[in-house]
């Protein structure tokens, strides 16, 4: 009957002045500078202790800064005007990148777990516990601050990729804590403590893959939080001269979302009449999903 296309605008909803692209740069590039003095400073102390807990937390804390470019560059692909090859835009690359960031988890994982056995079955002792011990410690501070403003950030503009690498950075900074630990062992004089947390790293780093696997691969698969599709449909169905609602579906590109829907409406109405009821539900729609960018609305009497 009637088919209303609209388009809210990047970022609608938000009190936030920047769009939500350029805040998502903003919080990686910040934190790729965080994330690279704590890296910096912490293979300086690999040096001076040796310790193999320190040098996989090292390696960890520069994969996590590194990740900070792919996705840099799918924030800046996503920003793009859309064209006739590419109908929905450039956000897609958003989601590549999250695969990469993935691929880096896993990676570090595997040499991390490498150089942990490694050090089990030729151990060698540590030196410099206090050092080791304030490595670990200034990791951790690194890390929870770039994971808070990274996840905070990724949720409010929808970057399941930026809240990804989010974890990453808070499973970081667990695994600093557990450098700690090695230092402990090491006062004791127990040579298996270190390689033993190496390992413990490892399968914490693993466990950070799984969880932002997730994430990523269900943003693929359009996969969407069925919070939402509930208080979309309750949008529709509030909406003055709406007397139904059919299908609804939604999917993520990037971190804007968009949404298709069917509205059941009086059938004696015209079709300006009818025009503009899917007018007013996709506004309702808009204020009822903040992370909504774009919606089609179709109108039809009911049956």
């Amino acid at each position: 009957m009637s088919t209303y296309r609209g388009h809210m605008g990047h970022g609608h909803g938000h009190t936030h002045a920047l769009p939500a692209s350029q805040r998502g740069l903003r919080a990686l590039w910040v934190s790729f500078a965080v994330l690279a003095v704590t890296a910096a400073a912490q293979a300086v102390l690999v040096g001076v202790t040796g310790s193999v807990a320190l040098l996989g937390d090292t390696l960890h804390n520069v994969a996590d800064a590194l990740t900070a470019v792919p996705l840099g560059v799918a924030f800046l692909l996503g920003r793009r005007a859309a064209s006739r090859r590419f109908t929905y835009g450039f956000g897609r690359a958003e989601d590549l990148a999250g695969l990469l960031i993935l691929a880096v988890i896993a990676a570090s994982a595997v040499f991390a777990g490498w150089q942990a056995v490694a050090r089990l079955m030729a151990p060698r002792p540590v030196t410099g516990v206090l050092w080791l011990a304030l490595a670990g410690v200034v990791g951790f501070v690194g890390n929870e601050c770039v994971a808070r403003y990274r996840i905070r950030v990724g949720r409010e503009i929808g970057s399941a990729a930026l809240v990804a690498d989010g974890l990453h950075a808070r499973t970081d900074g667990f695994t600093s804590l557990a450098v700690v630990a090695a230092a402990g062992g090491a006062a004791l004089g127990w040579s298996w403590v270190d390689p033993l947390v190496g390992l413990g790293i490892a399968a914490a780093i693993g466990w950070v893959l799984v969880s932002a696997s997730r994430e990523v691969l269900g943003r693929l698969l359009d996969a969407v939080d069925p919070a939402l599709v509930d208080r979309a449909e309750q949008a529709l169905r509030s909406t003055p001269g709406v007397i139904g609602s059919g299908s609804l579906r939604m999917r993520w590109v990037g971190h804007r979302l968009t949404a298709e829907a069917e509205v059941e409406v009086a059938g004696d109405l015209s079709l300006v009449a009818a025009h503009t009821i899917a007018h007013e539900a996709e506004h309702a729609l808009g204020h009822a999903l903040p992370e909504l960018t774009h919606a089609t609305i179709h109108a039809h009497p009911p049956g």
